[in-house]
C-alpha cells in the first residue's frame, strides 16, 4: 500500500504542477504584445501638440514620434542597438519604408542640426509617416 501512495502522490504534483504551467501560461501576457489603447492615446497627445502657428511644436511633435515608434519596435523585440538597426530590421514589413525613413531622418536633422527649419505641412507629412510605422508595427 505504502509504494501505491507514493505513485498516487507524485502523480498528484504533477497534475498540479502541469496545471499551474497551463494557467501560468494562458495568463501570462506575451511580451511582444503593445497596449494598443496607450498607444494610440499617446499618439493622440502627440497630434494635438501640433499646433498651426507654433513652429516649436513642429519639432517637438516629429521627435515624440519618433521615440514612440522607437519605443513600440523595442517593446516588440526588434533587434538592434539603435532605433536605425531596429528599422533595418523591420525593413521588409513597412508599408512605406522610404516614408518611414525620411521622418526618422528628419528627426535626425532636427535633433542635431541648429538651423533646421520645419513648416507645417512638412511637419504633417512626417507624422502621417510615423503614424503608418506604428500601424506597421501593430501598436494603433
Amino acid at each position: 500500500m505504502g509504494d501505491v501512495t507514493i505513485i498516487l502522490f507524485f502523480a498528484a504534483i504533477l497534475i498540479f504542477a502541469g496545471l499551474l504551467f497551463a494557467i501560468i501560461a494562458f495568463t501570462k501576457r506575451d511580451s511582444n504584445q503593445l497596449d494598443v489603447t496607450k498607444y494610440q492615446a499617446d499618439w493622440l497627445a502627440i497630434e494635438r501638440q501640433l499646433k498651426p502657428d507654433d513652429m516649436a511644436s513642429f519639432q517637438l511633435a516629429i521627435l515624440n514620434a519618433d521615440k514612440l515608434l522607437d519605443r513600440a519596435l523595442r517593446q516588440r523585440n526588434i533587434k538592434g542597438q539603435t532605433m536605425g538597426e531596429r528599422m533595418k530590421t523591420f525593413q521588409k514589413q513597412w508599408s512605406k519604408p522610404d516614408a518611414v525613413w525620411a521622418a526618422h531622418k528628419m528627426r535626425n536633422r532636427i535633433a542635431h542640426e541648429s538651423d533646421v527649419k520645419i513648416d507645417y505641412v512638412t511637419a504633417r507629412r512626417a507624422l502621417a509617416c510615423f503614424k503608418q510605422g506604428l500601424k506597421d508595427v501593430g501598436a494603433i
